[in-house]
């Protein structure tokens, strides 16, 4: 069953838990959701904090949208826009299940336990770029696949950033070899 209408109509927090588990498909490649980071305009380490700008404009239309960006000149990041103007998800990880072969052919040969362990290497996999940003999120070439119950999470502190750091907005799926970084043996509630 694809995801409500609504889904993406609530705080970036409570959509960055629910994610975890959703399947995300882009062109029928991908899996289930590991682990997501929420970024909201109030805090300083989101792109929005600032207010609008051409790169971050996604941010602050629908929800529901994908706000693709680049990072460090290499690598695309895949966002989910929520409810709160200038908030969104940033997808971290899922675990590889369909179209298994096409992501290796664009990442090349390794575990699969990496393959889309991290925001740019799931875009690579998937092929998500630039020319997706502001595209919604339920509409060809993405699919969101509900989840099925509540799995157990992770919670602890974002990672790569040094503004609000310690903001327990990190999520990821108990258990799972497909994280991009494991998560301390302390957890925050």
């Amino acid at each position: 069953m694809t995801l409500p209408a609504d889904f993406f109509a609530r705080d970036v927090v409570t959509v960055a838990r629910a994610l975890i588990g959703v399947t995300l498909l882009v062109d029928g490649m991908g899996g289930p959701i590991v682990e997501t980071e929420a970024y909201a305009a109030h805090e300083p380490a989101s792109h929005s904090f600032r207010g609008p700008s051409p790169r971050n404009a996604a941010m602050f239309g629908p929800v529901g949208r994908a706000y693709v960006y680049r990072i460090y000149g290499l690598h695309w990041c895949l966002n989910a826009v929520c409810g709160t103007p200038g908030s969104a998800v940033l997808i971290r990880a899922i675990e590889p299940v369909h179209g298994i072969d096409r992501m290796l052919a664009r990442r090349g040969d390794m575990p699969l336990r990496q393959l889309c362990a991290g925001p740019g290497r799931l875009c690579q996999a998937l092929g998500i770029g630039g020319e997706l940003d502001g595209h919604p999120l339920d509409a060809a070439p993405f699919a969101l696949v509900d989840a099925s119950g509540s799995p157990a999470l992770h919670v602890g502190p974002r990672i790569g950033i040094t503004k609000a750091a310690e903001l327990p907005w990190r999520f990821g799926l108990a258990g799972s070899p497909f994280l991009s970084r494991p998560f301390p043996r302390k957890q925050v509630p």
